[in-house]
């Protein structure tokens, strides 16, 4: 799920703020100025960041030649625990090239989550192949095998499957399934960098990987992506496609048609100063999730809202720390983020609208689970600048607004009214708890019906 949707603020070095593009250009200054105060996500540049850039520029090399992009690669297949991990220009491409790679080709099917970042489905089409969707779990948000079974066709020949907002899939069960079907597994791994499962990362389990490096992802090169695949003699065809088509060993000579994927030079050097402090960026979103779970957990204890789960054996890296609220659809979610923009200058992000609603994917098939999670989520300010203070801050205000939305959908209730009075926009609720070892309570029935 290659994210480019959400805005950032001032690129953070060493604790001060830095005006980046975003930052200076008028309609985003306008937007400054207006109040908002603590951003959905802005990059934190505390490593060596910027003596990298300064020796690419003092280099001459700032295209897709010079040292920095094969430094990176090797730093993050490192941290990542992978043979070779090829730098591009985004993590979009790098899902298309992990599909061209496993040679999807015309009305073959892919199994997409219903709930995922448009990309994902995106690269699926293409290449000519078919997305199906399969639903999520209502309490991690991503799919399951269960779901992912009930998505299969004869049809099928593959999975991309995303870990949805730093939390890993269940992907060893997912992979097991591939297995025994002879499908292709492709890992979505945009947003959950260092990610485990079993104490293995994310991005070692399937036939390909795709990471992206976009501005508000944990470690971040600006734009650009990193491509992982298991099979050498794929491996070399997508260093091929990377770079338009040409042979590996033999300049100029194009023998496939290929794409401009390559990373730039100078967006390299940012990834390794980057890449370098992975496990700082890890231990900040931790830091950060830990207090929102404990400043937030009245909430849920309240049946307000759902905080997100940590199943036995998978370590979120909370790259969004993000909530589900347990009814008022869409409108009421709309009027508390509204209300923590207007009255406190904290800006939050909407979940990602179910592939199966937008015009091209559009289809008649019902995914409950997905909707409802897409309709209530919203996703907090992460980033490693937060402190506990402005934690607390956001999680007062955010409190304030629930609870109050909440005050309002009773008082409703007990007048005989609809809240919020539109029609079809009855509360519905969803709950699940957070225990304190961070494992998955069922929640009653109606959680189950979605």
């Amino acid at each position: 799920m290659m994210d480019a949707g959400h805005e950032q603020g001032p690129d953070i070095v060493g604790g001060a703020a830095v005006a980046s593009d975003d930052a200076i250009a008028p309609q985003a200054a306008g937007r400054r100025a207006a109040g908002i105060r603590f951003q959905v996500s802005k990059p934190v540049l505390a490593g060596r960041e910027c003596e990298y850039v300064r020796e690419a520029l003092d280099s001459g090399w700032i295209s897709s030649n010079g040292l920095y992009v094969g430094r990176f690669e090797r730093s993050v297949s490192s941290f990542v625990g992978v043979e070779h991990a090829m730098a591009v220009s985004s993590g979009t491409a790098a899902l298309h090239l992990a599909c061209l790679a496993m040679e999807l080709g015309p009305r073959q099917e892919v199994i997409v989550p219903a709930l995922t970042y448009v990309a994902s489905a995106n690269a699926v089409r293409y290449c000519g192949g078919r997305p199906l969707f399969a639903d999520c779990d209502p309490h991690t948000w991503n799919v399951t095998r269960a779901s992912v079974e009930a998505a299969w066709t004869p049809k099928t020949v593959g999975v991309v499957l995303v870990h949805l907002y730093g939390l890993p899939a269940p992907v060893d069960e997912i992979a097991a399934l591939c297995r025994e079907r002879g499908a292709w597994l492709i890992e979505d791994c945009a947003e959950c960098f260092g990610g485990t499962v079993g104490g293995r990362q994310v991005g070692t389990f399937g036939d390909a990987a795709a990471f992206s490096f976009f501005g508000n992802k944990i470690i971040s090169t600006g734009e650009g992506g990193l491509v992982v695949v298991r099979d050498p003699r794929r491996r070399e065809r997508v260093a091929m496609l990377r770079d338009q088509g040409m042979d590996t060993a033999r300049r100029y000579w194009h023998p496939i048609i290929g794409y401009n994927y390559r990373m730039t030079n100078v967006a390299a050097a940012i990834g390794l100063g980057q890449s370098e402090m992975a496990d700082y960026h890890l231990a900040q979103r931790r830091r950060i999730a830990l207090r929102y779970l404990e400043k937030l957990a009245p909430l849920q204890d309240g049946g307000m809202l759902r905080l997100p789960v940590e199943p036995a054996g998978a370590r979120n890296v909370y790259w969004l720390f993000s909530v589900v609220l347990t009814g008022g659809g869409e409108r009421r979610r709309e009027r508390i983020r509204q209300t923590l923009l207007a009255a406190h200058g904290i800006e939050t992000r909407p979940f990602f609208v179910p592939m199966h609603k937008l015009p091209m994917f559009r289809t008649k098939r019902h995914f409950p689970h997905s909707e409802f999670v897409g309709e209530h989520g919203i996703n907090l300010p992460t980033y490693s600048g937060l402190d506990t203070n402005d934690i607390d801050e956001i999680c007062a205000a955010l409190s304030d607004s629930v609870v109050r939305e909440s005050g309002a959908a009773i008082a409703a209730e007990k007048a005989g009214e609809m809240w919020p009075p539109v029609a079809g926009e009855a509360v519905r609720p969803i709950m699940a708890s957070h225990d304190q070892s961070d494992r998955v309570v069922t929640a009653g029935p109606e959680t189950r019906n979605g």
